[in-house]
């Protein structure tokens, strides 16, 4: 099993920016896949950003510019650097891995997701 921690989220005033964090724990052998995803109300849940573990990154046309997807490999971790941030941003953000465990079984996970929002 793997355990995803998100922080960062809180409420911001357009045009600020925010920094997201997810924190993995558990029997990580590998992350396949990074991501970030984003979820409003009345929506559905969407892509925001995307990384491999072959470095492919993938970005949202609503992120393009604006948001930095990164990860830190020693710690785990992965970040979503948001700039330039609009009332339309506002959901809640989850963090999501595809992980190798120890025993290498791949298996998704998802965060329990935090809430960002910007006020106009």
């Amino acid at each position: 099993q793997v355990q995803l921690v998100e922080s960062g989220g809180g409420l911001v005033s357009a045009g600020g920016s925010l920094r997201l964090s997810c924190a993995a724990s558990g029997r990580i052998f590998r992350f396949n896949t990074m991501g970030w995803f984003r979820q409003a109300p009345g929506k559905e849940r969407e892509l925001v950003a995307h990384l491999t573990s072959g470095g492919s990154l993938k970005y949202a046309d609503s992120a393009k510019g604006r948001f930095t997807i990164s990860r830190d490999n020693a710690k785990n971790m992965v970040y979503l650097q948001m700039n330039s941030l609009k009332p339309e941003d506002t959901a809640v953000y989850y963090c999501n891995v595809d992980v190798t465990d120890t025993s290498y079984h791949s298996s998704n996970y998802w965060g329990q997701g935090t809430q960002v929002t910007v006020s106009s």
